[in-house]
């Protein structure tokens, strides 16, 4: 049978490790996400991308329209996972994980995430949260993703990633990464251009901001994609918490 394992997984660590982490978390603290800008290659992101018609490796799939998710549709990895979907996962859950349990402080949330990715899916696990949250998401012209949140269970790390693996005006027109945020003051739309192989990690549910009035109140983050105008666009969708 052919392998269907990407190429790239050993080139992780040092793709995630030349992102400059200073500026991502200052990114992260102002808006509630950050682009790591060709976090992936082409070859990379092909590889990826000729995945999503294969049915062994997956799960489950979802069609969105049939759960009022919006039009398109997205595959959930099994375990174990492809190299290279699970070398970034490994790789970007330790850079993140010291943001998260910085936020959990501020926002007064008892909770601590452990060094390794290990560790924290130990605990998901302990919770009943065992099935793999990782995921490939397609879209064709007239598709969109509505606003939402990805929670799947009572343990939910903060942070997530999206790695866009089609390139915009290229393969695709339309479909833009949205972020809305909301708090009990005001409500912030974002727009997120990215290119083929960029990642965007963003809040998965809420994240920490100043009150204008002087200290710290919750923000809720949600995030969508735009109607798709023609082509059709693949994302890898990278999240630390397992699902039940």
């Amino acid at each position: 049978m052919e392998s269907s394992t990407p190429p790239g997984a050993d080139a992780v660590p040092g793709a995630v490790s030349r992102q400059d982490w200073e500026a991502i978390g200052l990114s992260l603290d102002r808006y509630g996400n950050a682009v790591l800008p060709a976090l992936l290659d082409p070859a990379q992101c092909q590889a990826l991308t000729a995945l999503y018609p294969r049915e062994d490796c997956y799960r489950s799939r979802v069609v969105m329209g049939r759960h009022g998710f919006g039009r398109g549709e997205y595959k959930y990895f099994s375990y174990p996972l492809p190299p290279l979907v699970d070398a970034l996962r490994h790789a970007l859950y330790p850079r993140l994980a010291p943001i998260a349990n910085r936020w959990n402080c501020l926002l007064g949330i008892n909770q601590h995430y452990p060094e390794t990715l290990e560790a924290f899916l130990a605990r998901c696990h302990h919770a009943g949260q065992r099935r793999p949250t990782p995921l490939i998401l397609e879209y064709r012209e007239g598709d969109y993703n509505c606003l939402h949140q990805d929670l799947y269970g009572e343990l939910v790390f903060p942070l997530q990633t999206a790695i866009l693996l089609s390139e915009p005006g290229k393969d695709f027109s339309g479909g833009e990464f949205v972020m809305t945020e909301t708090s009990s003051d005001e409500q912030v739309a974002q727009v997120l251009p990215l290119r083929r192989g960029d990642a965007l990690v963003f809040t998965v549910n809420q994240r920490p901001i100043a009150g204008k009035r002087g200290g710290l109140r919750r923000a809720a983050m949600r995030h969508g994609v735009s109607r798709l105008l023609g082509g059709q666009r693949h994302t890898l969708g990278v999240i630390f918490h397992d699902a039940r």
